[in-house]
């Protein structure tokens, strides 16, 4: 038997029309260094509109790629609504990425129009002569003659625009496509995650608006909230935050590229921040800071943090000294990425063991995503919160393979096939779920190191390492660090004594990758442990540094 029931598609649109009438005083709040400058959600609505034009006007006609280099401000918002509502697809490029990768992203995804923020503008300067797919460049705001010139320089591009003038005499309402498919894309991301390229997720309209619902009822956003999203919009879909201000009618605060403790701190004390959204290392700072500082934070209630699990002793400080409670959340780029909420139940103390225990876990499944524990021969473990095994899922907003332009390796496609099994995204992390379905990660499947919420390819670091002339063999491990969670050590073998030191291998490795990647940890070992198949045995090495056998050279 058939519903009798409607079957509308669940659009980005759909949304945005939502928010940006329903809510319309709600506002988006943008800080400028010392205040923050705002937008109603009316205007939001309208500002979507003519960026929607004036992206016609430059040739977006159907599921073009339009791609963003920006901060969270009220621009990039506008983006996040416009792009996938008029039908085309919104790819928030990362601007932490290494160069080669950002241009091969870019490429990948074939990206035909690009907004800048002015204070990018320099930078991405330099790699557009490498970005073809490229036509036309949107400046938000004001920019030097030497700048406009250094982006109108490629051959490739048309032109380029100021955003106010471009968006200046359009028309503030705009036919939203309703013939969409809802499993369309509606905007993309690239995980770095995995070794080789990054790979591309496609999220669709469905998928977000899944998502956004679900994490705005399960972390109880509601109307009149205002929130501090320090998490980028160009990182892991920003975590929904976006869209879920447009359907709880919950205000944006957007910190731009002001990213320090005392100008966060002073985000929350004057727009009077109710919850935030952050990896650990924000808050950590923002805590020390607190601490030397008395802000007035009273209005804030909690801060959601994601990328790498917050240590208890800052989400015991956060609750204990200011009222704050830390909510760990767990995902992925492949999942939209919210998966799981350490939200304890109800029925237990607020303050006890257990009530801790619950926080420190990577929390309770979200409704909707499945999940279940694969043992090392394929044996399905049970939710016993002992029995261990690799985490795969699946749900409505959980990917089923990576996006591909036809131009992949049969290697890289087999490495995507091998992400999937019968439906089941394989996650690569290693843990426990409890019978009432909260999750406890207790490793990894991949060597892949968390530091500060972002990715860092141990595999691809070890290969630069080893291509040094001096470098016999190298192996890079996560360690704990107070700061960023993890950082990496490297453990190098010379091919000879007194080949090169530690400090020009670094050198000489300083140049290859962005900073944040660069270990400031190394060992000199003899040899590099193996398995019976002569893989490199990092497990060796981890029982060696938790030992203090590794003689361990902090450098930088």
């Amino acid at each position: 038997m058939k519903s009798t029931m409607q079957t509308p598609s669940l659009l980005i649109s759909q949304m945005m029309r939502y928010g940006t009438t329903v809510h319309a005083n709600q506002r988006i709040y943008t800080w400028t260094g010392t205040e923050a400058r705002s937008i109603s959600f009316k205007e939001v609505g309208e500002k979507a509109a003519q960026l929607a034009h004036a992206l016609r006007g430059l040739g977006i006609e159907g599921d073009q790629r339009v791609a963003t280099f920006m901060w969270n401000n009220a621009e990039h918002a506008i983006a996040y609504l416009a792009v996938p509502s008029m039908g085309a697809v919104l790819h928030a490029l990362n601007i932490r990425l290494f160069p080669p990768q950002i241009i091969y992203c870019a490429t990948h995804a074939n990206n035909q129009v690009v907004i800048v923020d002015n204070s990018l503008a320099k930078p991405f300067a330099g790699l557009l002569p490498h970005l073809t797919t490229i036509h036309d460049v949107i400046v938000n705001g004001p920019i030097d003659e030497e700048t406009r010139a250094a982006l109108a320089a490629p051959a490739h591009i048309r032109g380029v625009h100021d955003f106010e003038e471009l968006l200046a005499g359009q028309p503030t309402t705009f036919d939203w496509p309703e013939d969409i498919d809802e499993d369309d894309a509606s905007s993309m991301c690239y995980t770095s995650g995995t070794t080789g390229h990054p790979k591309g997720v496609a999220y669709s309209h469905r998928s977000n608006y899944l998502h956004a619902t679900a994490v705005q009822s399960a972390l109880g956003i509601h109307q009149g909230d205002r929130m501090l999203v320090v998490v980028p919009l160009f990182h892991a879909n920003a975590w929904g935050f976006p869209y879920i201000a447009m359907i709880a009618g919950a205000s944006l605060v957007m910190p731009d590229r002001f990213l320090q403790a005392e100008p966060l701190a002073a985000m929350i004390s004057q727009v009077k921040v109710t919850v935030g959204a952050g990896v650990p290392t924000i808050w950590n700072d923002l805590l020390h800071h607190l601490e030397g500082s008395p802000v007035d934070v009273s209005t804030c209630r909690m801060l959601m943090v994601g990328g790498s699990a917050a240590p208890p002793a800052l989400m015991r400080a956060f609750q204990e000294h200011h009222g704050i409670e830390i909510v760990h959340g767990w995902g992925m780029t492949e999942m939209s990425p919210v998966g799981s909420l350490a939200i304890p139940p109800t029925e237990v103390e607020v303050g006890s063991d257990e009530y801790w225990r619950y926080r420190a876990a990577q929390g309770r499944l979200l409704t909707g995503v499945e999940a279940r524990l694969v043992g090392p021969d394929g044996e399905l473990q049970p939710w016993d919160g002992a029995a261990v095994g690799e985490l795969e899922v699946r749900g409505p907003w959980i990917t089923g393979t990576y996006y591909t332009n036809g131009a992949e390796s049969e290697a890289s496609l087999r490495e995507i096939a091998e992400k999937f099994t019968d439906g089941w995204l394989r996650t690569g992390d290693v843990g426990t779920l409890t019978p009432d379905g909260f999750l406890v990660l207790t490793d990894r499947a991949k060597d892949v190191i968390k530091s500060g919420g972002e990715w860092i390819s141990s595999v691809d670091l070890e290969n630069l390492i080893m291509a040094h002339p001096a470098v016999r063999e190298a192996s890079v491990i996560g360690v704990p660090d107070t700061k960023w969670g993890e950082r990496p050590l490297a453990s190098i073998v010379f091919k000879e004594e007194g080949a090169a030191t530690v400090e020009q291998v670094r050198d000489w490795l300083a140049d290859k990758l962005p900073r944040w990647q660069l270990p400031e940890r190394w060992a000199v070992i003899d040899e590099v442990p193996k398995t019976s198949v002569g893989k490199f045995d990092k497990k060796v090495l981890r029982q060696r540094f938790a030992d203090g056998e590794l003689e361990v050279e902090t450098i930088g």
